[in-house]
This record gives C-alpha cells, structure tokens and sequence, in this order.
C-alpha cells in the first residue's frame, strides 16, 4: 500500500497590518455618498438639468446610438457640446438598471474609488494611522461632497483617475503613472492638459533615475496637450450643429483672471488650508492642479471661480497627493518646526475636514428626513406616470427632466426649436406661472394645450389635436 501523497502547506502569509484600510475606507465613503445623491433625489433636489443631459446621453449609447441630447436641442449630439465619450463605459450598467439612479450611484462608486489610491499612498510613505487620517480628510473633503450633491457629472472618471496616477507617481512607477493619465483625454476636452501636466511631473521626477521613462513622459505630455487642441478645433466643430466649439464666448480675452478676484483668492484658500495647511505647494505635485484653476480663472464665467458645483473635485486628489509627497519630504527636513509642523498636520487635516463636514452635505445624514421619501414626491411621481406614457415627447423645466429622461424624449422648456410635443410638464411650485395654459400658447402659439394633471405645484398640459 502506497504512502499517502502529502501536499507542502499552502502559503499563508498574513496580510500587513492596515492593508485593508483603503477599501474599507471607500466603501464607507460609497454609502454616504451614495446615500446623500440617492436621498437629494428623491427629495427633488435637483439642481440643474445635468442629471437628464447625462441620462439621455447614457440612454443612446446603451442603446447603441449616437448620444442625441434633446434637452441640448433636438437631434443634438452631445459630443459636439462636451467630449466626454467616456460615459459610455456606464451603458451596460445602465440597459440593466433604466434610471438617473443608476448614474448617482455609479458616481458615487468612482468617488469612493479615489479613496483607495489616496489612503494607500499616504499609509505606505507615512505609517497606517497617518494614511487613516489623510483618507478620511479627503474622503470628506468638500470638493467631493460639492460634486456628490451636484447630480451627476463626467468628472467623477477622472477623479480616481487623476488619483490612481498620482499614487503611481509617488511609488515612482513611471509607465503605471502615464497609463492612469492618459485616458483623461476622453473624459472631458480640457483634462487633456492635466494629463500633459501629470506626464511633465513624471518626466521631471524619472530624469535622473530612469531617461527613458522621462523621455516616454514628454511623449505623454505632448499627447496630452494635442489632444486637447484636436479635440477643441477638430472633434467637437465636427460634431457641433455651427461647427465650432460653444465655449469660446466664455474665455475672457481681457483682464478676466482679475475680475472676482475676492472669489478666486477664497477658492485658493478653501482648496489649500484646510485641506493641507497650505504645505500641499512645497510638492511638484501641485502643478497637475494648475490647468484646472487655469481655465476656471480666465473664464468670464463667474460660476466656475468659487466653490460650489462639481468644478472642484478633480482638485481634490491633487491637493490630497501632494500633501502626502510634501509631508514625505518634510519630515526629513532639517528644520525642526517643519517636522514639528508636519507631524501634527495630518490630524489637524483631519479634523478640519471633520469640522467642515457639519455644513457639507453629508452632514444630511445625520438626519432622518435623508432616509425617508416625502408622501409630495411620491403623488408627483405617480401624477406622472399616470398621464405620460413611455416614449412620448416632453418639454419640461427642471424638476420633471430627471423623471422623465429614462422613458421619454425631452426637450428643454422653450427649446424644442418647432417640434410641438405631445406634453408639457412644469415644476410651477413657486406659482412663478400664473396661467400655465397662457404660458404654453406662448411657447407654441400655434397649438393648443390642456392642463390634464396637477398635484404640489407640477402640472401636465397635453397637446390637443
């Protein structure tokens, strides 16, 4: 009788103590998040048509189709408004899951992501505890909660992605750095330029230790910045209705990088104290952020210099990141209060963060009414279901564009550009509409609509034949 065969014990080595501190991390993040977009939602707290823009885009590409955005303008395709093909990669999950739900979510999840690369890093150069207390200062950092409670935008890709090659960067992982950088060309026109400026800090740090990938950086960079200049004269003209990109009008030629000033000079500090004690600028790290701040304070767009909206979350692994190269170097400096002041700065991040949060949107939370849907909404949505059917075309304000997008054709209200729909859906809560029928002979002079539904301020008219 033979021996029985032995098998040599299988490698269990334990993992490093703090490992799975990122993920953990980001998957507490996920659900506040996801709980603060999901909960503005079904409270009818949208702020802006975005929600229903990106809904119609995603809704074309699951389908496979050009991604037409009605509320654009009829037959508008949205590439020749913004070069985001990126959101296509959300198609699938959404053919699955036909809701503005689904995109909230799916932000949410990417947010969260970003978290990983940031605590990683800042646990790997700094020790466990200070990468904990980095992650949860930038986890709750207010440019991610601004974009969290901003509907839903194209950022939230390059949010983990900006984060992803800026840790490769600091772990000197040169090729690693440039491959996480580069597909932000197909996030938006101008992130071309922050991969330029990410593949400039890898060329400038890879010099001495490695030519080759600093020469294979500057590649990068001029690729990155071609890009940008393609895709602005070139691929957005082409998909544009007047062959031209509609942003121009918003870069001031004159002296726009100092009009609002007070705004923009209390941007930076919002973006560099709290967030890093200012020590964030002793890393070249910094300067990824700079094509970003670059085109928001030349606009003549006051919306883009101050701190509200989504414009700043792809700051905000910057910021995080350079904080963690610049605390690197500084504890071994030999300036004593620099390492004084660096030691006790993660903890002050942190608690900063902490602190502000109680004014930030996850501080909803804490809150009951977050996890409850008001009996208001509930009438709306049934109001609507009632009396529009699935595939009918709407012309609507903002608060019933994000309800109708998943089974509808909608248009902006008064830019249907001639096409009389076959409904007319108003969130007139204000009562800034006194006589909606009126109204809507104003917006079609040559048809007749009639109020079919009302309930909590929204009415329905339906066009009559």
């Amino acid at each position: 009788m033979s021996p029985p065969v032995t098998h040599p014990p299988r490698d269990r080595r334990p993992h490093p103590p703090g490992s799975r501190d990122p993920y953990l991390l980001a998957a507490a993040f996920f659900l506040a998040y996801a709980t603060v977009s999901v909960s503005r939602f079904q409270h009818l707290a949208t702020m802006s048509w975005d929600l229903g823009i990106f809904e119609q885009a995603i809704r074309a590409y699951a389908h496979l189709q050009a991604p037409v955005v009605d509320l654009k303008g009829p037959g508008t395709n949205v590439l020749g408004d913004h070069f985001s093909p990126v959101t296509a990669l959300l198609a699938p999950l959404y053919r699955l899951f036909p809701s503005p739900i689904t995109l909230l979510v799916a932000q949410a999840a990417l947010f969260a992501l970003s978290v990983v690369p940031v605590t990683r890093a800042a646990a790997n150069l700094l020790g466990r505890r200070t990468g904990l207390a980095l992650g949860i200062a930038y986890g709750l950092s207010w440019g991610i909660q601004r974009a969290v409670d901003f509907d839903f935008h194209e950022i939230c890709f390059a949010v983990p992605l900006i984060a992803f090659a800026l840790e490769a960067v600091l772990a000197q992982r040169w090729r690693r750095a440039l491959l996480w950088a580069l597909p932000l060309v197909f996030v938006k026109e101008d992130l071309g330029l922050t991969a330029a400026a990410i593949a400039v800090v890898v060329a400038l740090r890879a010099r001495g230790t490695s030519p080759r990938a600093a020469r294979y950086a500057l590649v990068a960079a001029a690729l990155g910045a071609a890009a940008t200049l393609l895709t602005l004269t070139v691929v957005i003209p082409a998909f544009n209705n007047v062959g031209d990109y509609d942003y121009w009008n918003k870069v001031d030629s004159g002296f726009a990088l100092f009009s609002g000033i007070d705004t923009k000079l209390r941007t930076l500090a919002w973006l560099l104290i709290p967030t890093s004690g200012l020590l964030a600028l002793r890393s070249p790290l910094f300067a990824v952020a700079l094509p970003t701040l670059g085109w928001r304070f030349v606009s003549a767009d006051d919306h883009y210099w101050g701190t509200d909206w989504h414009y700043s979350a792809v700051l905000m692994p910057v910021v995080a990141l350079a904080l963690v190269d610049a605390l690197t170097a500084a504890r071994r400096s030999p300036s004593p209060r620099l390492r004084s002041y660096a030691s006790h700065l993660p903890t002050a991040v942190a608690a900063a963060a902490l602190a502000l949060t109680t004014a930030l949107p996850i501080a909803a939370l804490t809150e009951s009414p977050a996890y409850e849907k008001p009996v208001r909404v509930t009438a709306i949505e049934r109001m609507l279901k009632r009396t529009i059917p699935d595939d009918a075309t709407v012309e609507a304000n903002i608060g019933p564009t994000s309800r109708l997008t998943s089974r509808c054709r909608v248009f902006w209200l008064g830019n249907t550009r001639g096409i009389a729909p076959d409904y007319i859906a108003l969130d007139n809560t204000d009562g800034g509409i006194r006589d909606v029928e009126e109204y809507a002979r104003q917006l079609h002079p040559e048809d007749q609509y009639a109020v079919v539904a009302d309930t909590q301020g929204w009415v329905v008219l339906q066009h009559r034949t």
